[in-house]
């Protein structure tokens, strides 16, 4: 099998790396809806994270990948061998792509539990479908709006779980289904529902290349991919182990970013300016600006943060109007950034001055 196209070589198209690398930061964000039209790499672009991604270790012989460092995430197959044998041996593979065809079905999706065998012989039997294959490793489905509605809907609600349960006749399975979601779409063959556009964390539009030196690239590395893929793939090994790592020490540090209550109101001020229903976005906003301060090496989240996560969460939720462009432009959310910023600043300190008058009041009740 030749080598897959490096992530790293992708002319431009940053702010889709940027939302693949954090979404693989952190799977628990919710994935990522990449809209364009044919040919910009959207599948290319998808694959070549997956493959860079460091290697993962799993509890030997369970066919959903189970973390051994992690037993309360373990299957239920998992968690029965490990009442009986103590602890169970491991092993590391490499980070699976899974592509999930546009004709999959919902027990195609979440896998089958076999009745007949439950019922005759009291075993239970679960035939794992394509969330089991998966759990940790990234989920591509290529022209999600062509997709049913319910399968979309069973794939956005595991993402966010990080689970999947199955149950049919009084009969339950569940195994870990925390994965990578990377939906493609052309927007010419129509758009999802916004109920479903929605449950995507981010969202990114990207178009062909206008300027003719990068398209110059593009091509010359094309070409010299298709020539010679290990030989091209030498050449970025270098890139591509240094993203890996940082993606690596980016997961570690996730756990420490750290926010202060300023930011959710800078978040909240923000979100409310562009009348975004719901709070799906300030929830997403808050997970990609510590992921984004998690891979920068920061342990605390900072207003540069916040506007990356604004610019991937907010262009799908923003809402049409008639005879108006529905698209996120970068002056308008640095205007309202900065509207955001001082009205948080006003009310973090009106709820400083409020606090202070009180220890007052108390001291003087004293």
């Amino acid at each position: 099998m030749p080598a897959v196209y490096p992530f790293t070589a992708i002319v431009n198209q940053e702010r889709m790396k940027r939302a693949l690398i954090l979404n693989a930061i952190n799977p628990q964000i919710g994935g990522v809806l990449i809209r364009g039209e044919r040919g910009t790499a959207k599948s290319t672009t998808a694959r070549g994270l997956a493959a860079l991604l460091p290697d993962i270790e799993v509890v030997e012989g369970c066919k959903f990948g189970c973390d051994p460092n992690q037993p309360v995430l373990f299957c239920t197959e998992c968690h029965e061998r490990l009442q009986e044998e103590g602890v169970l041996p491991t092993s590391t593979r490499r980070i699976r792509f899974v592509d999930l065809p546009v004709s999959a079905t919902e027990d195609r999706v979440v896998g089958t539990l076999d009745i007949e065998k439950a019922i005759k012989r009291g075993e239970r039997h679960f035939e794992p479908g394509v969330l089991a294959a998966a759990n940790r490793g990234l989920l591509y489905v290529d022209e999600v709006n062509l997709l049913d509605d319910h399968v979309v809907d069973l794939l956005l609600d595991s993402a966010a779980m990080g689970v999947n349960v199955v149950e049919r006749e009084g009969i339950s399975f569940q195994h870990p289904a925390n994965f990578i979601l990377v939906g493609t779409m052309n927007p010419e063959e129509g758009d999802l529902r916004p109920q479903l556009l929605d449950r995507f964390a981010h969202a990114v539009d990207i178009e062909g290349i206008p300027d003719a030196r990068a398209r110059v690239e593009i091509v010359r590395r094309r070409l010299a991919y298709d020539q010679d893929p290990e030989g091209f793939y030498a050449e970025w090994r270098q890139a591509e182990q240094q993203v890996s790592a940082e993606i690596e020490r980016a997961r570690r540090r996730l756990p420490l970013v750290s926010y202060r209550d300023r930011d959710i109101y800078l978040i909240a001020h923000l979100t409310a300016s562009f009348n975004v229903d719901g709070h799906r976005a300030d929830i997403v906003i808050l997970k990609t600006a510590q992921a984004n301060a998690a891979f920068e090496g920061r342990l605390e989240i900072n207003a540069h943060d916040i506007q990356v996560g604004a610019e991937l969460a907010l262009p799908h939720r923003l809402k049409r109007q008639p005879f108006q462009d529905a698209s996120l432009q970068p002056q308008q959310l640095q205007e309202r950034m900065q509207q955001a910023q001082r009205e948080a600043d006003a009310q973090a300190s009106e709820l400083s001055q409020a606090g202070a008058d009180s220890d007052l009041k108390k001291k003087r009740v004293r």
